[in-house]
């Protein structure tokens, strides 16, 4: 697989990858119950992890039927189930965070682990919600954290039209989303021509949410 050139961040210049605090964390109420959390630059050494899980995770790229073909996903892959040992210790600290600090709204822990490897800007993820199991009849959250270039996180209310809001997201920011969000809004990373560089990004699940 070929690897491609990062821009390291001006304000994340550390080796050494730490978590701050989520007191910082942001709110913006959405509609229809709808809400997201951000906290740009949680993670410092974001740029260093970024190299790391680009080296040393298992990527794999899948292939899915769309009418009547195969067609490649424009991103590469990696799944780490309920109990699998996450790639990098730092992750392993952002869940457990996660889980503590949003255990009383969610009522559960984030337990699966899924990883997105944007290449460039034709890698993308159309327009969806994470919907499978719970995730399409209950309220639920699926947290972001980002590393490497920032890519725009797009969200729209389900039923189609063009983006309403957009969050740049790389360099250790996390995005949460929450309340109804997976069900009555929808998200995208859309492709772009602009000269972007590789981004990772690790979303934190319940279990039966995807």
């Amino acid at each position: 697989m070929a690897r491609h050139h990062m821009q390291g961040s001006l304000f994340d210049q550390s080796d050494e990858t730490a978590l701050g605090p989520l007191t910082g964390v942001r709110r913006t109420a959405l509609t229809d119950g709808a809400w997201i959390d951000l906290l740009p630059g949680w993670l410092t050494g974001a740029d260093a992890l970024f190299e790391e899980l680009a080296a040393h995770v298992p990527w794999r790229a899948e292939r899915r039927q769309m009418y009547d073909h195969e067609v490649t996903v424009p991103r590469l892959l990696a799944f780490y189930g309920e109990g699998d040992p996450l790639p990098h210790p730092v992750l392993e600290e952002a869940r457990a965070a996660l889980s503590t600090y949003y255990a009383a709204e969610l009522g559960e822990p984030f337990a699966t682990a899924g990883l997105c490897y944007y290449r460039d800007g034709r890698d993308s993820v159309a327009w969806h919600g994470d919907r499978t199991g719970r995730g399409s009849r209950q309220d639920t959250m699926v947290a972001i954290l980002s590393v490497g270039e920032p890519r725009d996180l797009a969200l729209r209310p389900r039923g189609g039209g063009a983006a309403s809001l957009r969050f740049p997201l790389g360099h250790g920011d996390l995005v949460v989303m929450g309340g109804s969000c997976q069900r009555t809004w929808e998200h995208a990373i859309p492709k772009t021509t602009r000269d972007v560089g590789p981004r990772i990004s690790i979303q934190f699940r319940p279990r039966g949410v995807g």
